[in-house]
Formats: structure tokens, sequence, C-alpha cells
């Protein structure tokens, strides 16, 4: 397990934020991992452990997610407002340009840095997502974020997470459920285990129109000024198979990779997902 420093940063309104670093080259600019909705940073340990050494990985935890604090108002749980705290973080490190990687809602932040800072970009990944998001997948998302869940063991949080996201990971056996668990779960002090974020993070979620979705496409004109790739989960409903075929006209010389088996989102530990990040990370290097 690559070593790495837990940090904080302060946002805007007064959240004590949490990210880690963990160092690499300073000749190479930092790759920046971005996670999903209900995710944290643990999202990304695997990956970071691979490429820790070689290149410096920084993983923001966006508030009321982890160990960054909980907004007092759930309206700022949206994607400008995350942005704004990561230039925060960014700020602080000294960072100017990154590589992005993100996941879900993290690859929508890393569009709108390629809308709103593209010469901050030295290269991107996105993660089983696209330009347009399919209502299959957020209404199976809706359905399940904000549950204020708890379980006795490892074991029925394991289960609890196999019945409602076994879609998306269909080939997963018991001991992978575990570790999905522990990604995306915490220990409280009472003994009971918890989901580590927020749940008003999906109320605001909730209130998000879906049927008028932003504009996203200049993102990619933006993109395809620099090394990208695209992952996809082979049976993901939430990024389409026509979404993704619409990105790659219009980015020309990106990469797009299918992760048999998986739907949303990939884990970035598939070898078919490790070698697309490694050919992507060349072509920056």
């Amino acid at each position: 397990m690559a070593e790495f420093t837990d940090g904080t940063w302060t946002s805007s309104d007064g959240l004590e934020l949490h990210y880690r670093d963990y160092p690499g080259r300073e000749d190479r600019p930092p790759v920046l991992c971005l996670h999903g909705l209900t995710r944290n940073a643990r999202d990304f340990a695997d990956l970071a452990d691979r490429l820790a050494g070689e290149w410096r990985v920084i993983v923001p935890e966006m508030r009321g997610r982890g160990d960054s604090e909980y907004a007092k108002d759930a309206d700022s749980y949206n994607p400008i407002q995350y942005l704004s705290d990561v230039n925060l973080l960014l700020e602080k490190l000294g960072v100017d340009r990154f590589v992005s990687i993100g996941t879900s809602m993290g690859g929508l932040m890393t569009m709108l840095i390629a809308m709103k800072s593209p010469e901050r970009l030295a290269g991107a990944a996105l993660n089983d997502i696209g330009t347009r998001l399919e209502r299959e997948g957020l209404d199976r998302i809706l359905s399940y974020a904000g549950q204020g869940r708890n379980f006795p063991t490892w074991v029925h949080a394991a289960r609890a997470l196999e019945e409602s996201q076994k879609i998306a990971h269909p080939r997963f056996d018991l001991a992978d459920w575990i570790a999905m668990a522990k990604r995306t779960m915490t220990l409280t002090s009472n003994g009971r285990i918890v989901f580590d974020y927020d749940m008003k993070i999906a109320e605001a979620f909730s209130k998000v129109d879906f049927d008028n979705q932003p504009d996203l496409s200049p993102a990619l004109d933006a993109l395809a000024r620099v090394p990208v790739l695209i992952l996809r989960g082979e049976v993901s409903d939430l990024f389409s198979e026509a979404n993704c075929g619409e990105m790659m006209a219009r980015l020309g010389d990106a990469e797009a990779v299918t992760v048999a088996g998986v739907g949303h989102a990939p884990l970035l530990i598939e070898p078919e997902a490790e070698a697309a990040i490694d050919r992507l990370l060349a072509k920056v290097a």
C-alpha cells in the first residue's frame, strides 16, 4: 500500500475538507482523482497505490463525504460548488496543471474544468460518464441514494449493496461486495456500519431537473486538445454506447474502452481499465 499524506483545506463557506496526497515525480503533472456522487477517496486507493511514485496522485473528498465536513446548506451539494472547493485545494497546493480522472460525477466535474479552464488539463479520463445521462441509471441511483440504513456486520452491509447494485457488478462474489462495502461505508462509534456520506446529498440530487440537462458538448472541443480516455461499463445504464460514440466522433483522437461485465461504474482495477489509464498517462508523460 502506497504511503500518502492526509491533508485538509477550507472551503469558501468555512468547511474543513479532506484530501489524500500520494507523492510522485515532480517533473510530471499530478493526477487529480474526482469521485462519484456518494463515494470518497477510498474509491481511488487501488489506482493510487499503482501510480504513486511515478505520479503524484491527489484525491479530494467532496463536502459531505468521507472525512470532509458536512455542508450546512444542502443546496451546496452540486458540481459547481465542488469544483469551486477543489480549485481552492489546487491553489493551496500550487497545482496549475494536472491530469483529471473523474468517475461519474467526477467526470462531470472534469468536463466543467474543460469548459472553464481548459489550459489546466494535461489529460483526462472520463469513467462511465458522458454528455448525456440516461434516465434509467438516474432513476436507479435515486432509488438507493440517501437511504440512512445501518448494518451490524460487514457481511450484512455487503448483502445490502449486492441487493441494490448487483446490476452494476454482476460478477461480484461475497468478498468483492465486502470490499465494496468498505469503500463506501464506515464503522461508527456505536459499532454500526453506515454509508460514509451525508444523506442530504440525495435530497439535493433529487431536485435536479434531469429532463433539461445542460449542454456539455462544448467540453469536448476543449478536451480534444489533450489526451483523453473514455471508459464505459459494458452494461452501464447511465452512459449509453450511443453517447460514447457521439463523443468519440467529436473528440477525434481520444481512446474509448469498454470494460466487460461491468455497469456503472468501473472501479479502475479491471485489467482493461488499468491498461487504458497507463496508455493515457504515457501520452501525457
